[in-house]
């Protein structure tokens, strides 16, 4: 999880507090045990990762 601009990269911790979401809903959406978030919630990620919503949720573009 790249911090875009400031080349540090989040971990799950720093991400949930940068963008108020529970550090155990990042873990599980980053496991992939948690197939989406509520709205308010993703925008408040992609806000912290400087993001469009729409990346964060965009299908592989490799079937591998």
């Amino acid at each position: 999880m790249e911090h875009p601009g400031r080349g540090a990269p989040y971990s799950v911790r720093t991400l949930a507090e940068a963008s108020g979401v529970s550090r155990s809903q990042i873990g599980r959406l980053v496991s992939g045990d948690l197939p989406d978030l509520p709205v308010h919630e993703a925008h408040r990620i992609s806000e912290a990762l400087g993001v469009a919503v729409l990346v964060l949720f965009m299908p592989p573009s490799s079937p591998i």
